[in-house]
């Protein structure tokens, strides 16, 4: 865990090494044990007054597609200096007229015991197609907790209740099942 006072000391390190210009704002500077996350604002795109809403959403992505490619050096440099002087690979990511985008960023393997109760949460999750592995569920469930309760996980669980009650009335299940005849088998 990192105290106050070492955040503190690395938001003012990225904030004196990063160049004048990168930035409009240093908003966030994130860390865990594996990655530095870095976020500044950029200027949103100018836009003519009577543009549609996908027009400006077009215009936002290419802004913050130009600033990625344009600020690429600038950024690796500081992501060196970073990553030799805390141990910690360095992310980065913009806010832009209200849109927030990451750029690659670390992905960490985390290791954990689960018992069936937490297993069955991820399978659920699976089923019902929020996610394809546990893994991703699990890190669906991580952002979830960040917002809500376990009201959601309750409802889908009934849903997908509900669908295996459906699917066991349909013409494919029980013994009366029948296999269509094949070709000449008359």
């Amino acid at each position: 865990m990192i105290t106050s006072e070492q955040r503190e000391r690395l938001r003012g390190w990225f904030a004196g090494r990063l160049p004048d210009d990168l930035f409009e704002e240093l908003t966030e500077v994130t860390v865990d044990r594996e990655e530095i996350t870095v976020i500044g604002r950029i200027p949103g795109p100018r836009a003519a007054e009577d543009a549609s809403h996908a027009e400006r959403e077009a215009a936002v992505e290419g802004r913050i597609q130009e600033f990625r490619e344009r600020t690429r050096e600038a950024r690796m440099a500081v992501a060196r200096d970073a990553e030799h002087r805390f141990g910690r690979k360095v992310s980065w990511g913009v806010e832009c007229d209200g849109r927030r985008a990451l750029f690659t960023h670390v992905a960490a393997p985390v290791m954990t015991r689960l018992r069936q109760p937490e297993r069955q949460v991820l399978d659920t999750l699976i089923a019902g197609g929020v996610a394809r592995s546990r893994s991703e569920a699990l890190a669906w469930c991580v952002r979830l907790v960040q917002r809500h309760t376990d009201d959601w996980l309750t409802e889908l669980r009934e849903s997908l209740e509900h669908v295996q009650r459906v699917r066991a009335q349909g013409p494919d299940s029980g013994p009366e099942r029948e296999t269509p005849a094949a070709d000449g088998d008359e």
